[in-house]
């Protein structure tokens, strides 16, 4: 039984560094295209969860009817800890929902959609969201710097139903190291030997599944190209002129695990099929998806990729945490493996509010508020809160203490619900103005003893129009 089709989501970073800059920086002249970065308050799991509630909304479904989260990263947010369930928790899944977190090397991606795709084949799932996201780091100075980027791809699979499905996979390895990062690295390192991998690793793997997926006679392709070149010389390999990653490689830049997601979802606009091929690790994988009709969500792809605003080669350093401002930070008075946050992980990663059941009131947030706000009831029925609402009245600091930096734009929202919510805001708050709508996002506030702070933001839908 192939898994089928439902629909797809996609995720882009709000920044993009230009080549030129970073070539300018190291006075090297030169240097074409851009790279997708990440503010500091987004990572892989920030990334993971737009593009995976994207895909839900598209397949038109509820998060707790999902069966199993797969998850592919290079860098997940904890080197060891809760990142799987931080997601499935933030999405709303079902706390008996399973699924998997596959790491280790960009090839996680498509590891990520192969195994949620056998779960649904052997019959112990029956939805599966499958989300690819990546955030790569790259060395200062390394060749590497101009094209590293991050963004995230999500596929909503069942086991019946859709618009396409899963189809012939074909996979090879080779024991070798290529690219990687060790324990103690925090960026990841550039090839030693650039021919050497491009001659002897990374075309025989590659051009060893293009070819019999090229069998299929695929419509379009979507081709690693760790570099910026190796991408054609594949394209030429299967018989594709530009094939359409191109394009979302030419916005992004590589976007690692999420790189084969990415550079498929949107070309399933169409019917027809598509030849995904993913490389990491020195291993390729080769997959063909058929599209029987448009899937849902496809045809929203490029313009979510295209959102993002460009931004210095120092602000990139600073965003990625490569330059960091001395002095003390003010530690939190509680840690994230405290009580408070165990007890309340699910109303803040699930945006819980209490909804009282003598009189309807929202009362948020519940730990809180343990009564009605509005008749003093004793008795409140969890509830998810609505993601989009009403700017009731801001405020913008201009001055915070650290890890806090100004200008941090509070805002306070009447939900689409009748709850009401005080959030910070994306942004420097330019775009604020009462009776402005705003969108509940996921992301990551600070980094606390060592590990990643989640919860929601509010964000202006002009910004992501692209108008204020």
């Amino acid at each position: 039984m192939n898994a089928r089709i439902v629909a797809v989501g996609a995720a882009a970073p709000m920044f993009r560094l230009p080549a030129a800059a970073v070539a300018e920086a190291w006075g090297r002249g030169g240097g074409r295209g851009q790279a997708a970065l990440c503010a500091p308050d987004e990572d892989t799991l920030t990334l993971a969860w737009e593009a995976g509630s994207r895909a839900l909304e598209a397949a038109g479904l509820d998060a707790n009817v999902v069966d199993g989260l797969w998850w592919g990263t290079t860098r997940p947010p904890f080197a060891e800890g809760p990142s799987h369930s931080f997601l499935a928790g933030a999405l709303g899944l079902a706390a008996e929902s399973g699924g998997a977190l596959l790491s280790g090397s960009t090839h996680s991606g498509i590891d990520a959609l192969a195994a949620a795709a056998d779960a649904i084949a052997a019959g112990s799932a029956r939805i599966a969201l499958v989300i690819a996201s990546d955030a790569l780091r790259p060395g200062l100075g390394t060749g590497a710097e101009s094209r590293s980027g991050a963004g995230a791809a999500a596929i909503v699979l069942s086991a019946e139903g859709g618009a396409g499905s899963i189809g012939a996979r074909i996979t090879r390895h080779h024991p070798v190291v290529d690219r990687y990062r060790g324990d103690a690295d925090t960026e990841t390192r550039d090839l030693y030997d650039g021919r050497l991998f491009r001659e002897e690793i990374f075309l025989p793997i590659a051009t060893a599944v293009i070819e019999p997926l090229a069998t299929l006679e695929p419509r379009a392709w979507s081709l690693p190209d760790p570099d910026g070149r190796l991408g054609a010389t594949l394209a030429k390999r299967a018989g594709s002129t530009t094939p359409p990653s191109a394009s979302v490689y030419a916005e992004l830049g590589d976007t690692g695990a999420a790189a084969a997601l990415l550079g498929a979802i949107g070309s399933l606009d169409a019917a027809g099929t598509i030849g995904i091929v993913a490389y990491g690790g020195g291993r390729a994988t080769g997959v063909a998806i058929h599209a029987d009709r448009p899937v849902p969500g496809a045809t929203s792809v490029a313009r979510v990729l295209s959102e993002g605003s460009e931004i210095t080669y120092t602000a990139a350093l600073r965003a990625r945490g490569q330059l960091v401002a001395g002095g003390e930070t003010i530690p939190m008075g509680v840690p994230p493996e405290s009580a408070m946050f165990v007890r309340g992980a699910d109303e803040m990663l699930g945006l819980l509010g209490g909804r009282c059941v003598d009189c309807g009131t929202i009362s948020t947030p519940p730990s809180i508020h343990p009564h009605c706000v509005a008749c003093g009831g004793p008795k409140l029925e969890p509830v998810a809160l609505a993601r989009h609402g009403l700017v009731h009245t801001y405020v913008v600091n201009y001055t915070m203490p650290a890890p806090f930096v100004a200008p941090l734009p509070l805002a306070v929202l009447d939900l689409d619900d009748g709850a009401r919510l005080m959030l910070q805001v994306v942004g420097d708050g330019e775009e604020l103005a009462i009776g402005r709508a705003m969108r509940l996002v996921l992301r990551r506030y600070s980094y606390e003893r060592g590990v990643p702070v989640y919860g929601f933001k509010a964000k202006s839908i002009a910004m992501e129009e692209g108008s204020v």
